[in-house]
């Protein structure tokens, strides 16, 4: 393990695997670097690969409140250790904040979103709902709750009551649990692209970009994962057979390798 510092003096934690371009491993929503480790060790025979501890998690430092703009700046902390330039892979939201990374006009030499979790129709009751989940989740972590607010931001996902109840007592993901305000919804909400939609952002990044989907997804995420590929100037959808949002490494490395490898 390594550390770097961001721009607003935080320690960033990371790991570097193999030996080639350059990729960073954007972990989504209650996840640290374990959890792009297997698909690190994959691409790893092919790329240079940095995973690292998103701020507040793992072995990462944390300068409250935190905001998506330090995210940003964290991930280009990374990049800069990387030599300069970096492919990103981002995976559910974390996808978002590569996304977000992109359009800020970091060095990226090529992005993969896999599986960005924006809700595009038209539901003018989503927003309230949002917000009274933030509010919950807020309230559980105000009490010292993780456990619950793990829960409640799970249920809604339609993941199996079994792995919300491993989840919700896993110490990893409980020690993760205070980053739920800034990841997913600060990292996802109109705020964070200035009133625009997710379209309007993807029209504006204008990196070669992958948006990766699983066919045995539910359909708003692969019709989500097409609408940000068809938007992007340079954007290309895949679709994944017989995968879910999570998708085994060896699958997953063999589709980043085949489209990083021909930038």
């Amino acid at each position: 393990m390594s550390k770097v510092i961001s721009a607003d003096g935080t320690s960033i934690a990371f790991e570097r695997t193999g030996d080639g371009p350059p990729v960073v491993l954007v972990a989504g929503a209650l996840c640290d670097r374990m959890a792009t480790d297997p698909l690190a060790a994959e691409l790893g025979r092919h790329f240079t690969v940095i995973s690292y501890d998103r701020r507040g998690r793992g072995d990462s430092g944390d300068k409250a409140p935190d905001t998506v703009q330090q995210e940003i700046e964290d991930l280009g902390a990374l990049i800069a250790e990387a030599g300069g330039e970096a492919a990103v892979y981002g995976h559910s939201s974390g996808a978002a904040l590569a996304l977000h990374a992109a359009e800020s006009g970091l060095p990226i030499t090529g992005l993969v979103l896999h599986e960005p979790p924006f809700l595009l129709e038209d539901d003018p009751e989503e927003p309230e709902r949002s917000q009274a989940l933030l509010r919950t989740i807020t309230e559980h972590l105000a009490q010292d709750r993780p456990a619950d607010a793990i829960t409640t931001f799970l249920k809604p996902t339609g993941m199996p009551q079994q792995l919300i109840d491993f989840m919700s007592q896993s110490p990893g993901t409980l020690a993760n649990a205070r980053t739920l305000p800034i990841d997913p919804f600060a990292v996802v909400s109109e705020d964070s692209r200035g009133g625009r939609t997710p379209i309007e952002q993807a029209r504006d990044v204008t990196v070669p970009t992958l948006v990766l989907c699983g066919g045995a997804s539910q359909s708003w995420m692969i019709e989500t994962a097409r609408q940000i590929a068809e938007a992007m100037p340079n954007g290309r959808h895949l679709i994944l057979p017989d995968q879910g949002h999570i998708v085994a490494p060896d699958v997953l490395a063999a589709a980043l390798t085949n489209y990083l490898t021909r930038q």
